[in-house]
């Protein structure tokens, strides 16, 4: 087959897509995936700061003398509807992601995991952005990024692939921005699909390219789901938002950052912030539309359910110590919209997940939060009725009541509106009564007692 030209690509991921669709129909998701594994065939020859890195320099002995690595940044992998999958063909797709906590080295998570067969990448490099916006980066700071010393790889259909670490100083609450090229016909079968951040297309190998001319803007995230650092902060380590849109940051400002993860990661000095939000997220179902509705054309964006995700999304993050859960909207609105209405659940199978949570957070030695569920009477997206409010009522009694969550975030108390307390505060609501703005996004990052986390405990 040709390569898809750069117009196509672009059409699969403009505002009249079936991405910007399901961006006005979802509700909540947070929760992105960081899964240690390797396993990939590597080709090519080492180059750059990086090649000199064995594969075992880093060991968990070698971390305790010289530090200890913790993510940085990650995002939640989903699979493409075969209808809205980019393809490309010799050509470099360059992201940028902020970070939270900083560290003199860094790692890089690729991920295949939706993918049926192997992905062949050619390079990849990183590099800090220089200047505040676009993609363009800082020449001094580009790294090769390299794989058991190789600088092509192919990564196994169905799994992620961790980088050898890279000499490279990265600052606490800074933009990176990865390159990777792709040199063969590729479908993009694993992204995460509403990024918030401008990304772009180039042809040809630009991956050193200091700035690139786009055949393609995109707000996605291809490929890439994880960036962990080394710190040798004592103590250090990582919280996971594991949620839905609201998490994930709809319908707040493209490239502002303004994701309330994000805006809590600058209250914190020593702790990593890691988005695990993805959009139409539910606790308890993956994605199934009813068959015909346009809801096939963009579910499968919503991941995996959270009981499914958790290992590799929370369990599996580097440095992991806490997680804030913000999740269930989803399951009370998604049936008899863009789901079954048999897979309509009740307030006691919401909670049951939650406690699911819990024990699995506990058991692998993670403090677990539970944020309430936010308002949504009036929501432009269905999702409303009184058993539905009712249901909310009680899973956020619950939270508040049962003592079971470590410590409780009343999202719900912080965000209601005064006069109407089913309903969002307007000076919160991006305007479809469901997903706050970015007003709303820094009052949830301020509910949120920094207190909880070290080494930040006094902060």
């Amino acid at each position: 087959m040709p390569p898809a030209p750069a117009h196509a690509f672009t059409r699969a991921f403009t505002s009249t897509s079936a991405l910007s669709r399901a961006r006005r129909r979802v509700a909540v998701v947070l929760v992105s995936a960081l899964l240690l594994l390797g396993g990939a065939v590597a080709t090519g020859s080492a180059t750059g700061p990086a090649a000199a890195d064995s594969p075992t320099a880093d060991s968990p002995a070698a971390a305790g003398r010289g530090g200890a690595w913790v993510g940085t940044w990650a995002t939640v992998p989903t699979a493409t509807p075969a209808s809205a999958t980019p393809v490309l063909h010799d050509e470099t797709v360059r992201q940028v992601v902020r970070t939270s906590i900083g560290g003199d080295r860094l790692r890089l998570r690729l991920t295949n995991e939706f993918g049926d067969t192997p992905l062949r990448v050619g390079e990849v490099r990183v590099a800090r952005r220089d200047g505040g916006s676009g993609t363009d980066i800082d020449p001094a700071t580009d790294r090769a990024v390299t794989f058991n010393g190789q600088t092509s790889v192919t990564v196994p259909a169905g799994a992620p692939l961790l980088s050898d670490p890279v000499d490279l100083r990265v600052p606490p609450r800074a933009d990176l921005v990865v390159s990777v090229y792709l040199p063969e016909e590729t479908p993009v079968t694993t992204l995460h699909a509403f990024s918030y951040q401008e990304n772009v297309v180039a042809s040809g190998n630009a991956t050193g390219a200091a700035s690139v001319e786009a055949t393609a803007t995109m707000t996605q995230w291809h490929l890439l789901s994880g960036v962990s650092v080394r710190t040798r902060t004592p103590g250090a380590g990582a919280v996971v938002a594991l949620g839905d849109s609201i998490t994930d940051g709809a319908e707040t400002r493209v490239n502002a950052n303004n994701r309330w993860p994000d805006l809590l990661a600058e209250r914190l000095r020593h702790t990593g912030v890691l988005n695990l939000g993805v959009a139409g997220n539910r606790l308890l179902h993956d994605p199934n539309p009813p068959p015909g509705s346009d809801a096939e054309g963009y579910a499968a964006f919503f991941g995996q359910s959270a009981l499914r995700r958790f290992d590799r999304d929370v369990l599996a993050q580097p440095g992991a110590e806490h997680v804030i859960v913000l999740l269930g909207v989803n399951d009370l609105g998604h049936p008899g919209t863009s789901a079954p209405e048999s897979e309509e659940v009740s307030a006691e199978e919401i909670i049951g997940a939650h406690r699911q949570i819990i024990a699995r957070a506990h058991a692998a030695g993670l403090r677990a939060h539970g944020g309430t569920i936010l308002p949504f009477k009036g929501d432009t997206l269905g999702f409303h009725s009184a058993e539905n409010e009712a249901k909310r009522q009680r899973v956020n009694d619950w939270i508040r009541t049962s003592g079971e969550y470590d410590t409780v975030i009343d999202f719900d108390r912080v965000m209601r509106d005064p006069a109407d307390p089913l309903r969002l505060r307007p000076a919160y609501d991006s305007g479809d009564h469901l997903h706050p703005n970015d007003a709303g996004m820094a009052a949830m990052a301020a509910a949120v007692p920094t207190s909880l986390f070290r080494p930040d405990r006094a902060g």
